[in-house]
């Protein structure tokens, strides 16, 4: 069995690591061939299974271009000799159209199509012309996964998807990993010291998590608060002259990415998201299954994935006083953290196990295949 992967980007972010450990799951029985529209962004390879099978084709063309027959046609050419196509959000979609176009008179495999989110340029509002290029290009996809009842509900509206073809699948993790907390120095190139308390986040250093926010959010928390930016990206300078400027510089922390979030989320004390647009982050999940209380501003489903008790710590979308606010009371009570945290994980461990997600994941590549199961 050989499966194409073309990605906006492969670097580690949450869909990608999310690929990633499906990947794994599927075993070595399954060979990988993985394309990502971000020429050299490939973080999430390092997550990877040695005992698969992946190859990384560097004459495979680029799928960012303007959308013309001929390159097209390209495109649908290299997709060839695979059983298989996947294909990942807004950077992949001219190879989505390039299938639509010739997939049959080139004979070309099923392709299911994901969507995770969007980037700062639609985070504000979708583009009408993008709407439409989607519609159009998806019409020969056999199906389209979203991880979010929002996406759910774009896919259904704004890109007019018939209900048979969208599927919704929740991002799921290994919640028993998240159960021991990590030892204090477990973040790379930094240690939790007695008496810390820390506000962390697991996020990709790009503009659309708005991390300067969440910088200023934390600025009021006391001295004996750190904040933990876990992640890599080409905001960090950004972020860090923010940290300066707010006058936090030394307690705002930046030690870049780890690849295996149980062994760092547990150290966090809360944590906190402050992205303009989300959709399911599995972030959130992965504080939750580690008892960690959230707060975030109401983007995506987030207000719907966290425990009763702390939705009121899910705050207005692009309210930078709300989430500040959060974070003081939450910073100011150590019972409730734990009793949020609590409930979080009890909420986590009963809705996002990733043996749930895995499952629809090979129903719905099996169904493409006409197979019962996949692989």
């Amino acid at each position: 069995m050989r499966v194409l992967h073309l990605h906006s980007s492969f670097s580690a972010g949450g869909k990608e690591l999310r690929a990633a450990r499906l990947m794994n799951a599927f075993g070595p029985q399954v060979e990988h061939a993985v394309v990502s529209a971000q020429p050299g962004a490939y973080g999430a390879s390092v997550v990877l299974d040695p005992a698969l099978t992946v190859d990384y084709p560097q004459d495979f063309p680029s799928l960012q271009g303007r959308p013309t027959p001929l390159r097209l046609l390209k495109l649908a050419k290299a997709m060839r000799g695979f059983d298989l196509i996947l294909t990942y959000n807004w950077g992949a979609m001219d190879a989505v159209l390039a299938h639509r176009l010739y997939g049959g008179l080139l004979g070309l495999s099923p392709l299911v199509h994901h969507e995770d989110g969007f980037n700062e340029d639609e985070a504000a509002g979708l583009k009408p012309a993008r709407n439409l290029f989607r519609r159009i290009a998806l019409a020969r996809a056999s199906a389209l996964v979203v991880p979010s009842q929002r996406l759910q509900a774009i896919a259904r509206e704004a890109w007019h998807q018939p209900a048979s073809r969208v599927r919704l699948i929740v991002n799921g993790i290994n919640t028993p990993a998240y159960i021991t907390p990590p030892p204090p120095d477990s973040v790379p190139g930094l240690v939790k010291q007695p008496g810390e308390k820390w506000v962390g986040t697991l996020a990709g250093l790009r503009a659309v998590k708005n991390l300067p926010r969440l910088v200023r959010a934390f600025a009021a928390l006391p001295e004996d608060w750190r904040l933990v930016i876990v992640g890599e990206g080409p905001e960090r300078e950004t972020i860090a002259a923010e940290a300066e400027a707010s006058g936090v510089g030394d307690r705002v922390h930046l030690p870049g990415f780890a690849p295996d979030p149980s062994r760092v989320v547990g150290l966090f004390d809360i944590f906190a998201l402050s992205s303009d647009s989300e959709q399911f982050p599995i972030s959130v999940v992965e504080a939750m299954a580690a008892g960690v209380a959230v707060a975030s501003p109401a983007v995506g489903d987030v207000a719907q994935m966290v425990s009763g008790d702390n939705r009121r710590f899910v705050t207005p979308a692009g309210d930078e006083a709300a989430l500040s606010a959060s974070l003081i009371a939450l910073a100011a009570d150590e019972g409730l953290r734990t009793s949020v945290g609590a409930a979080n994980r009890a909420c986590a461990q009963a809705a996002y196990d990733e043996k749930t997600m895995i499952r629809a994941y090979r129903d719905t590549y099996g169904s493409a295949l006409g197979l019962a199961a996949f692989p």
